[in-house]
């Protein structure tokens, strides 16, 4: 859920997209979210701020109040103690993704980041063994990006 919500705002041939405000609703409803308009405005609000933060303009701390009174609870049933995660009612999508991105961010760190394409507004998850994918898809980023660099080298010989 964490990169589709990060990468709702594409560019596409006639610009940029805002999946969330097209097609919002729909959108959460398809991840299993709760589909509300409170939902819907939270979840903006936090895609906005991951992508800051993934993209190094924002510090962590600007994703607080995505998280705030969000609790977890202790259970036990018949195979040992779970774990329940009490989410306040209004922002439950929008706590998921910070929670999504903090996991991602202690288990890979410096896996998630943003295509290096500087036209793209896609992200990525690297799972390379070297750690060294910069764009979203080498087929279409990938592809226009090398392709820039051959035009540029061999036009400068000229």
């Amino acid at each position: 859920m964490l990169l589709d919500l990060l990468n709702t705002t594409p560019v596409l041939d006639d610009g940029q997209h805002d999946v969330l405000a097209e097609e919002g609703l729909s959108w959460l409803t398809a991840h299993d979210q709760p589909a509300s308009d409170d939902e819907l405005r939270a979840l903006i609000a936090a895609r906005d701020a991951l992508q800051a933060v993934v993209r190094g303009e924002e510090g962590s701390a600007a994703l607080g109040p995505f998280v705030e009174g969000v609790r977890q609870r202790a259970g036990v049933d018949a195979t040992g103690v779970t774990w329940e995660l009490d989410l306040p009612e209004g922002r439950t999508a929008a706590a998921r993704a910070v929670l999504a991105w903090d996991g991602l961010r202690l288990s890979s760190p410096g896996r998630l980041r943003p295509c290096a394409n500087p036209e793209c507004r896609l992200f990525l998850i690297d799972h390379s063994k070297p750690n060294s994918a910069r764009w979203c898809s080498m087929a279409v980023c990938g592809n226009r990006m090398k392709a820039r660099r051959h035009y540029q080298r061999t036009r400068g010989d000229r």
